[in-house]
């Protein structure tokens, strides 16, 4: 699998990384292993997760896995913090108590000293920035996170991050922002993939199969076995289910019919290889569906058809 930089940095990644919302939840761990295994065979390095995936289930599962399926050294894993939903109620905390309290609890499920990127997970109207930034300095010289992002920051948020990281040498420098972006949502290209380029951060880019819509599952209604049809997913699947997106997941369908490619396999590679993306992640239920998702490696869109889908997404 291709490597990258994340922009400036020394950090490299896979140009595909892998998401773990699932486990320990839908996905237990017999599966997790499987698909970590099949990932890692296939060359990946990356390994995205959140306090938030399975109320920390999934760093648990991770944890389980260093040393038995692979050298901690190996692997790139990433997580987050800022997020909680106690008494079911998402709550956004950036204070410096809090970020460094729930880096802490990180590190514990997932039984190692550090993690390769620590990400502040969404931007908090009420805690000063320079107190949240204060958090990441304190990991990243603390040796408790190797690098240091941000998630779901807008282009003015991430500038304003990032500026003030790089007005003194002792601070943290912010490496990344981890996005949401694909032929369903490409409001990454108005600030946030301009701001990562002329900043020298990288892009990644989560649900770049449009939270599953892009693989056509949902052409002729909600196969009951997927993520729109369980109560704790639908909600994320439901915006994605409405006219415009059809148009679209009809266009990626006639083209991979002519290229005799998998819908799936063309939405995937569009976002990978937009000018800017160092890594999409990328999830899946069982190994089995994630050997399919991985075949996209194999691929790459003819331009003619990277322009059509631009114009009928745009």
């Amino acid at each position: 699998m291709e490597m990258r930089r994340a922009g400036n940095s020394g950090l490299t990644l896979s140009r595909l990384g892998l998401g773990t919302m699932t486990w320990g939840r839908d996905t237990d761990t017999h599966e997790a292993a499987d698909q970590c295994r099949a990932y890692i065979e296939a060359g990946g390095n990356f390994l995205d997760t959140s306090p938030t995936f399975g109320d920390g289930d999934s760093e648990r599962v991770i944890g389980g896995l260093i040393g038995t399926l692979f050298n901690r050294a190996d692997v790139v894993i990433a997580t987050k913090a800022g997020v909680s939903h106690p008494g079911g109620v998402r709550t956004v905390n950036n204070s410096r108590t809090a970020l460094i309290a729930e880096l802490d609890k990180s590190l514990s499920r997932l039984e190692t000293d550090y993690v390769d990127i620590w990400q502040i997970q969404m931007w908090d109207e009420h805690t000063p920035l320079e107190d949240t930034l204060s958090a990441i300095d304190y990991a990243y010289t603390s040796g408790k996170a190797r690098h240091v992002g941000v998630s779901n920051f807008s282009g003015w948020q991430s500038a304003r991050a990032i500026t003030i990281q790089e007005s003194n040498s002792a601070k943290a420098p912010i490496v990344s922002n981890q996005i949401e972006y694909s032929l369903l949502n490409r409001s990454a290209e108005e600030e946030i993939l301009p701001c990562a380029r002329a900043t020298g951060i990288g892009a990644l880019a989560w649900a770049p199969l449009g939270r599953g819509v892009l693989t056509g599952k949902y052409r002729t209604g909600i196969p009951s076995d997927s993520r729109a049809a369980a109560p704790h997913f639908v909600k994320h699947v439901e915006p994605y289910l409405n006219e415009k997106s059809t148009r679209i997941v009809e266009a990626v369908s006639v083209a991979a019919s002519g290229l005799g490619y998998s819908p799936l396999e063309v939405a995937l590679a569009w976002v990978r290889d937009t000018p800017g993306i160092t890594s999409a992640i990328v999830g899946a239920r069982t190994g089995g569906q994630l050997r399919g998702i991985l075949k996209s490696e194999e691929i790459s869109l003819p331009d003619i058809v990277r322009s059509v889908l631009d114009e009928i997404s745009a």
